[in-house]
């Protein structure tokens, strides 16, 4: 029986980067991943596959509406959309060959199978072809998430789909209805809705995006419903019925009590994520559960059992690959006798729609809730030179600031390129920068990123071109 430093359980982006960063640091590792790909949900069914769709749907968007602005005539434009999904599942099949490459480079041992405990040191393998053990020192779960549902709901992969299976649709809805306002929503919205579906969204809050800045969902609720998508807010799923053709959803306005008949031709279910810890042989090592289903840790990510951690999705906090990949180098490192920290405060959030919306830090909300002295420099995209030139004119940065040290507490943007541009908010606020610390740094004209800048002048004693 193969033993090792590290056994990593699940190759997501935390996974496989807690294998090379501990194998880095001179470990023994072996990684385990019970599907034939490695890369996880985000490399396989969520973010890459979810940003290549995104990529082509705006790249037809513009021909078709946009480009005539710029002076760009094209003939008949035809759509191909069996080529649109094969072209991202190659872009899925390029990136997780590139895993497995890094696998490869940093000696790390691939299992493929199920893995799960039969002692705190022994994990075992299951996979179609046969069964083996393997003994490990210290292990990884890194096991992810899976979409989650509604009471009631049965999720038929057919036409009733999650996300997973909204990724690799071999035909172009004529309507889709979607239920969930947040992130995997609304990305999803937007690319078929550019491919020229009707899409009407349901959203039980009364507001889009509802964990981020109110503004910002405000804001993309307006564009989205601009471009023609259509939100039932403050309204509840009831029933969803489906048969070879189509499906009906059946939701109750909050306020007012009544009943709306939606039928299309899929329904989107995307109402969040679940913890995914099936058949882990958890009980036999002892490892509890809180009450939402993830594995409780301590600062460091351990479990209840000292040799044994999580990380990403399993564990509390926002389900973002970034902060999986975070998490998986903390523990590695933590492993090796180091003293890494996060502060989970400066994990930025992005929603990939267009207008990008990016966030990180405070929101007004939390800051009025915490009774916080606080001050709000803001400048609109409309005011930008650069995003007049590029025809994106929408949206705005928003900068939260302490009234009295000026330090910064929060950045929240909207508009082209904010996916880029919140790096440069989260490196500032890591080092405690102030407002006027990124106020008085030059930047490039014109660009994307003087509206940070702009919306610093604002927030430091008022000094911004008031716009």
């Amino acid at each position: 029986m193969k033993e090792y430093d590290l056994v990593v359980i699940g190759s997501g982006p935390g996974g496989y980067i807690c294998a090379i960063r501990a194998s880095q640091l001179g470990m023994k590792v072996a990684i385990i991943e019970r599907y034939k790909t490695l890369g996880g949900t985000c490399l396989n069914v969520g973010c890459i596959p979810s940003k290549a769709w995104l990529d082509s749907s705006e790249k037809y968007h513009e021909l078709t509406h946009t480009f005539k602005d710029h002076g760009i005539s094209a003939g008949k434009v035809s759509l191909d959309f069996v080529k649109m999904s094969d072209r991202v599942k190659k872009v899925v099949s390029d990136v997780s060959s590139g895993v497995s490459f890094l696998m490869k480079k940093n000696k790390i041992d691939v299992y493929y199978g199920h893995g799960s405990f039969l002692d705190t040191k022994t994990i075992s393998i299951m996979s179609d072809k046969d069964s083996q053990k393997i003994k490990a020192k210290k292990v990884v779960i890194a096991t992810g998430s899976k979409p989650s549902s509604l009471p009631g709901v049965n999720i038929d992969k057919k036409r009733i789909i999650t996300s997973t299976e909204a990724l690799a649709l071999r035909e172009l809805p004529k309507k889709l209805i979607v239920i969930g306002g947040g992130v995997i929503g609304l990305e999803l919205t937007s690319v078929f809705r550019r491919l020229g579906s009707e899409v009407v969204v349901i959203e039980y809050a009364d507001l889009i995006i509802a964990t981020m800045d109110a503004e910002l969902g405000k804001t993309l609720h307006k564009i989205l419903k601009k471009d023609g998508v259509e939100f039932l807010l403050g309204h509840g799923v009831q029933e969803v019925l489906s048969n070879e053709n189509k499906v009906i959803v059946k939701a109750k306005d909050k306020t007012t009590q009544n009943i709306v008949e939606l039928e299309g031709d899929f329904c989107l279910v995307a109402v969040g994520r679940r913890a995914y810890t099936e058949n882990l042989g958890l009980e036999n090592v002892g490892i509890k559960l809180d009450e939402r289903g993830r594995i409780e840790t301590n600062s460091h990510l351990q479990t209840s059992i000292a040799d044994i951690f999580a990380i990403g999705d399993v564990v509390k906090g926002a389900m973002l690959a970034h902060k999986a990949e975070e998490e998986g180098v903390l523990v590695a490192e933590f492993i090796a006798g180091q003293k890494p920290h996060i502060d989970y405060n400066l994990i930025p959030g992005v929603v990939y729609t267009w207008p990008e919306v990016a966030s990180v830090g405070k929101t007004e909300e939390q800051l009025k809730a915490e009774s916080r002295d606080y001050k709000i420099g803001s400048f609109p995209f409309k005011a930008s030179g650069r995003a007049r030139a590029s025809n994106e004119s929408d949206g705005f940065v928003k900068v939260l600031a302490d009234k009295n040290s000026d330090e910064i507490l929060g950045v929240h943007m909207i508009g082209p390129r904010c996916a880029d541009l919140i790096g440069e908010a989260v490196l500032a606020m890591e080092y405690r920068a102030s407002a006027e610390d990124i106020a008085r740094t030059s930047h490039a004209h014109p660009t994307y990123s003087e509206s940070l800048k702009e919306a610093c002048l604002m927030a430091t004693e008022n000094r911004g071109l008031n716009i």
